[in-house]
């Protein structure tokens, strides 16, 4: 058996006297893509902030473990080496570009952990890392506009230029913190599409934070409900009934989950992009 891509076990998280995270335990094996759910406030954002070691845990807070290396353990971050760093991918809701630099050279951008310090530090990139943007690029359905300044592209081209930097840096694991909750609904589908695909075609290990549950099942094949910062469901998207979606919405109210759902075509082909 693999050894799981994400281990969590027993995390916690305590912001003043407001409980976030309450001793949660799952595990991620490579090449599932999950959609990571629940009300606004349920604990998602964190959860993920903690994966990936931006945010730690509380003192006596569990532990995180990312493909085989500790991240976390009781509430103080693991060094890690800079190759180890890499192999984890993380996409933001806002994109985090440099908006003066062109399209190729935030893409290559995903490549400075695995370069020299000093060709990083001058950001000197080769002629093979200059084409391997381009490929990465051209996966996105966004070869054309390299040269672009990211500054002057839609909310749905910069987050396909957020991807490509990710399939720059090579990382094994992806991790997307609401990466379509500010897009229209046809780019919100193209980013979902291109998600999944890099998913299905290279056995990367997605996890995803959605507000969209229509979305969460047309897509990804397991869920992680979080409801008041515990876990209220882990498994086979299918299982996700109905009934169990109104009760985790409940205290919010359907409203929240139907105001926040776009209208995304969920009978395309999940391959198929606009």
């Amino acid at each position: 058996m693999s050894i799981p891509s994400i281990i969590v076990e027993r995390l916690s998280k305590t912001f003043g006297q407001h409980a976030v995270l309450r001793d949660i335990d799952f595990e991620i094996h490579p090449g599932e893509m999950v959609a990571l759910i629940g009300p606004s406030g349920s604990g998602k954002s964190t959860l993920l902030r903690h994966l990936i070691g931006l945010t730690r845990s509380d003192r006596h807070g569990g532990r995180v473990r990312l493909q085989g290396r500790e991240v976390q353990v009781g509430g103080r971050l693991a060094r890690a080496t800079r190759p180890e760093r890499c192999r984890t991918g993380y996409i933001f809701q806002q994109f985090n570009l440099v908006g003066r630099l062109s399209v190729l050279t935030n893409v290559l951008v995903g490549r400075l952990g695995s370069m020299p310090r000093g060709r990083a530090l001058l950001g000197r990139f080769s002629e093979e890392e200059r084409a391997m943007a381009r490929r990465a690029l051209a996966r996105v359905g966004i070869e054309a506009l390299a040269d672009q300044r990211a500054n002057t592209l839609s909310g749905g081209q910069m987050q396909r230029v957020a991807i490509a930097r990710v399939l720059m840096q090579d990382a094994n694991v992806i991790l997307a913190d609401e990466p379509i909750a500010s897009l229209d609904p046809r780019s919100a589908q193209e980013v979902m599409q291109i998600l999944a695909r890099i998913n299905e075609e290279d056995g990367r290990t997605v996890v995803i934070t959605l507000h969209q549950v229509e979305v969460a099942r047309r897509f990804c094949r397991r869920a992680i409900a979080l409801k008041d910062g515990r876990l209220y469901f882990d498994g086979p998207i299918e299982a996700l009934t109905d009934a169990r979606l109104t009760a985790l919405y409940e205290n919010a109210g359907l409203d929240e989950l139907k105001t926040r759902t776009p209208s995304i075509d969920l009978t395309a082909p999940v391959g198929a992009l606009g």
